[in-house]
């Protein structure tokens, strides 16, 4: 057995864990999601030793036990009524409409509660936060413990309604990220046009789009992948579980483009299930 096998690389995720409220075709589901389970889930299924920093609910509920099986899981120790909260109806295509959202207790997480150890994790991804300037408090942290070897690589993704507005503090974060991840509404209010999205030098961008595939972006060339056709059950979290498994791909030094092929297959199938059910 290889060492990478007995020892594979870490990711870690800073992010939130919620409560959600699906309404898809006509009917009401109740189950779990957050930018941060969603990329923390997806990094391990693929293959990463995957930590998950989000505020966590003491006593657990029944639907939050099988994360607990599948992540470590650390940070500020919440009440069960304090998790974040969405509901979301989806109306077909990638249609959705957020009806109602809540943050919780996530202002309660901040750099206090990063691991100790952070500096062996291969990447840390920083998932949406309720502002840019979290997130980029997060990033000074990590930055503090990077060593010469210039590890852990820095991650983050964004959403839409940060994007537009406070351009200015999502902009600040890609320029300190190595690995920045959105989708193509995001870009456009980032960039001006998708056409227009570049990263910074030395830097990867990845932009979702939907059942159209992605675009791997660095400084001189943009590739686009085909995304997998598949029966869309319910396309919550499919961009976060791209970013997750592209991210244990290149924490195993497998190129951008291989990355971001196998993580289009995980993404697919997050799509054609119900909440975070094919991750787990």
């Amino acid at each position: 057995m290889r060492h990478d096998q007995l020892f594979p690389p870490s990711v870690v995720v800073i992010g939130t864990v919620s409560l959600d409220v699906l309404h898809v075709g006509g009917k009401t589901s109740y189950t779990v999601g957050g930018a941060g389970l969603y990329t923390a889930l997806a990094a391990h299924k693929a293959g990463a030793r995957a930590s998950l920093v989000a505020p966590r609910p003491d006593p657990l509920p029944a639907r939050l036990q099988p994360v607990a099986e599948h992540l470590r899981w650390s940070g500020p120790v919440i009440s069960p009524e304090d998790l974040p909260r969405l509901a979301i109806a989806h109306h077909g295509n990638g249609r959705a409409t957020l009806l109602n959202a809540s943050w919780g207790a996530e202002s309660q997480l901040t750099p206090h509660h990063l691991p100790v150890d952070l500096h062996k994790a291969a990447f840390v991804h920083i998932a949406a936060l309720s502002t840019a300037q979290r997130q980029y408090d997060f990033v000074q942290a990590i930055r503090a413990v990077r060593g010469e070897s210039n590890h852990p690589r820095l991650s983050v993704g964004t959403y839409a309604r940060l994007v537009y507005s406070d351009t200015a503090g999502v902009r600040q974060l890609v320029e300190q990220a190595d690995v920045m991840f959105m989708n193509e509404n995001e870009a456009t209010g980032l960039f001006g046009s998708v056409d227009q999205a570049r990263p910074c030098p030395q830097a990867l961008l990845f932009v979702t789009l939907g059942a159209q595939g992605v675009l791997v972006i660095t400084a001189d060339k943009v590739t686009h992948l085909p995304a997998p056709v598949v029966t869309e059950v319910d396309p919550t979290g499919a961009g976060d579980t791209f970013c997750g498994a592209t991210l244990a791909g290149l924490a195993r030094q497998v190129s951008p483009v291989q990355a971001a092929e196998q993580a289009l297959q995980l993404a697919s199938q997050t799509v054609a299930a119900l909440g975070p059910a094919a991750l787990w």
